[in-house]
């Protein structure tokens, strides 16, 4: 992952963990993902992310990996729609359904700005 990429994207999920106001701990565990390993991607010294594991962060923050990825629209923004989304009672499978070309399509997008 190109290292403006991540800054952005691990900022991103930092802002989102924050604004449901769960713990390192409590959103690894919500991801699927041991703590100490969480720490370390947030924190940025993990280099390398699988697919994987960006998907399993989407789902912890409750957005479809392509919205993950849209740094055009604010994070904050984002936690409040998902808040109404949730209310509304939708299925977390509707919610994480996304192709992979959306989010090859994003990625790629993310990295060259």
């Amino acid at each position: 992952m190109a290292n403006e990429t991540a800054k952005k994207l691990l900022a991103r999920v930092k802002s989102l963990r924050e604004s449901r106001k769960l713990s390192q701990e409590a959103f690894a565990e919500k991801a699927g993902l041991g703590y100490k390993y969480y720490q370390h991607v947030e924190a940025g010294r993990r280099r390398d992310i699988r697919l994987s594991t960006l998907e399993k962060l989407a789902q912890a923050c409750g957005l479809p990996l392509p919205e993950l990825l849209d740094f055009d629209r604010e994070p904050l923004a984002l936690a409040e729609e998902q808040s109404e989304y949730d209310a509304n009672g939708s299925s977390m499978k509707a919610k994480i359904k996304g192709s992979k070309s959306q989010v090859a399509k994003k990625a790629t997008k993310a990295k060259g700005a």
